[in-house]
């Protein structure tokens, strides 16, 4: 075998520059070339026609995104004299209704940018179903098929949309095994398998170009606390966290991160012990956030805080949310959200003075086979009652409660 064909990779260690070969005797069964290529050789592989569609699939998207709004920052209602003040970035606004409609158009530019994304081929993904809706939406405004992979308990609500967009759902009942799925279909159709959970951190412009965290800090800058103390966010993919955390970074703000994260998740236990490998065998309730591993995606070292939120802790603040303001949201938003308020109690008590600020991720309105319904609740043994009322009572009165239990 030619030195230039030997086997093995280049490492560098992680405390020096020094790089070295390391011979890999599991490459011995990868298929390689007899001799090094000697001579001059061309392969011209340019496609005019691919070329055209698919700088016309970009110029829609784009068209999309240039006739869409900003998404709105909401004030919630609470005493001036608290001197802390919460706002929601309302991410329902978006034209498919949630928060996964910007990963999913960043990874439909990223896809088409990187020649994965074809004409007629399809376009496959592993999803809880929020963002399966969204990329079926920009599947259809493109023309290219699209095929996702969900868990049988997905609400048959946010199955509705997505196939509203004439999109085809193929179901699993065990929800571990989504990924495994997706990427077969890909194989199996000629297709792309998108996979939401490794590249939505790299598809999403973290530096800028209006992502999430530039419009937050943009809204933020008439307040009377413009850098908020806090923002909170919750961890699917782990993109938004990555995205929120590299930009307040990158940007030189003192604002901390805190993710908040539902019951049976890996993100909370991992990033405790900071073992990534750490795994959960239950799926979490709280549809779109909560895996049971951690996700190539998820940043942990952006991440200044996290706090673990019981599901029915999460249900019972959107409860309390729609009684409060009328919005009803889903159960993410929840989580987020009882972590935010639990952020306000501590300055609060602490004569702390500044601004949280946390995220309205989806619509209620897909949860009402489970989250707002009692039946749901009992069978799943959830009672959320307790927690409404005791975010209902820190919002009247100022009494933390069992908030800061």
């Amino acid at each position: 075998m030619p030195p230039s064909l030997s086997r093995g990779v280049l490492e560098r260690s992680d405390d020096s520059f020094e790089i070295t070969r390391v011979q890999r005797p599991e490459l011995d069964s990868v298929p390689m070339a007899d001799a090094a290529v000697t001579g001059t050789h061309d392969i011209n592989r340019y496609d005019a026609a691919a070329r055209r569609w698919a700088a016309e699939a970009i110029r829609k998207v784009q068209a999309d995104q240039q006739r869409s709004a900003d998404t709105h920052l909401l004030k919630m209602p609470l005493p001036d004299d608290w001197g802390v003040d919460l706002y929601l970035k309302d991410e329902t606004t978006h034209p498919t209704g949630s928060l996964k409609h910007r990963l999913a158009r960043s990874l439909f530019l990223y896809g088409l940018a990187n020649g994965w994304i074809r004409e007629d081929a399809p376009v496959v993904e592993a999803s809880s179903g929020s963002t399966a809706i969204s990329e079926a939406y920009f599947a259809r405004l493109t023309g290219v098929p699209f095929i996702t992979v969900v868990a049988a308990s997905t609400s048959s609500e946010k199955v509705r949309l997505i196939r509203s967009y004439g999109a085809e759902v193929r179901f699993v009942d065990d929800a571990s095994t989504v990924y495994a799925v997706a990427a077969r279909t890909a194989a199996e159709t000629g297709g792309h398998y998108m996979d939401q959970f490794t590249y939505a951190e790299r598809a999403t412009d973290w530096r800028g170009n209006n992502n999430i965290a530039e419009s937050i800090f943009r809204q933020m800058s008439m307040e009377r606390f413009p850098d908020p103390r806090w923002i909170v966010a919750t961890a699917g993919t782990g993109g938004t966290s990555s995205t929120l955390g590299r930009y307040i970074r990158y940007t030189g703000r003192m604002t901390g991160l805190c993710v908040a994260d539902p019951e049976n998740s890996a993100f909370f236990p991992a990033w405790s012990a900071g073992d990534r490998s750490l795994v959960t065998d239950t799926p979490s309730r709280i549809e779109g956030i909560g895996r049971q591993r951690v996700e190539p995606s998820f940043t942990g070292p952006v991440v200044d805080r996290m706090t673990s939120v019981p599901d029915a802790a999460a249900i019972g603040t959107v409860h309390a949310l729609e009684q409060v303001t009328g919005i009803r949201a889903g159960g993410s938003t929840g989580t987020g959200l009882w972590a935010a308020l639990r952020l306000v109690a501590e300055m609060k008590d602490a004569g702390e003075q500044g601004s949280v600020v946390s995220l309205i991720c989806d619509s209620g309105e897909r949860y009402l086979d489970k989250y707002y319904s009692d039946a749901w609740l009992a069978e799943q043994g959830i009672d959320a009652a307790p927690y409404r009322d005791g975010v209902l009572n820190f919002l009247e009165s100022g009494d933390a409660g069992m908030l800061t239990d």
